[in-house]
């Protein structure tokens, strides 16, 4: 979880590979009319989010029923939306990914052909709650190399690293 450009795809897919589990991209998840206002500049209001944070819960929520390890990129830059997919499956840790918004900024600006502008980093500063000390949350310094956050991570979590 973090805000655009702290590397939740990127740490996701990696950890998702050394932990043998589902990757869920929640920016696949966004319904098309979301996708339009935010890549119009628009940013989304927490009712227009609720759809899809209910559609990445239900996919989490399956995916563990069915067994099958499951790690997700999602914002999730509020409590309430945190405790929205934790509905989905109670035992949900967040890794949060905290970035700076000038760092934040400078990779959305940089990658291509995705919908998200840098024009809206800023809002989603403005309304990111980091995760409080009694949330199921790890914080990780975004910044870092990825195989070493998903290194960290995996340490956090307990897991051994293959």
């Amino acid at each position: 979880m973090g805000v655009a450009g702290c590397g939740k795809s990127a740490v996701g897919m990696a950890l998702a590979a050394a932990l043998g589990a589902l990757f869920i991209e929640g920016d696949r998840l966004h319904p098309p009319e979301n996708v339009a206002r935010m890549a119009s500049g628009e940013p989304l209001t927490d009712k227009l989010r609720e759809g899809w944070l209910d559609a990445i819960g239900e996919r989490i929520a399956v995916s563990v029923e069915q067994g099958q390890g499951v790690v997700a990129a999602c914002s999730a830059l509020k409590r309430s939306y945190r405790e929205r997919l934790s509905g989905f499956c109670p035992e949900i840790v967040f890794l949060y990914l905290e970035i700076d918004p000038a760092t934040a900024r400078w990779r959305v600006g940089s990658r291509k052909g995705h919908f998200m502008p840098a024009s809206l980093v800023d809002s989603q500063f403005a309304i990111l709650e980091a995760p409080a000390a009694e949330e199921r949350a790890l914080t990780l310094d975004g910044t870092r190399p990825v195989a070493k956050l998903v290194t960290e991570a995996m340490s956090l979590l307990g897991k051994a690293v293959s």
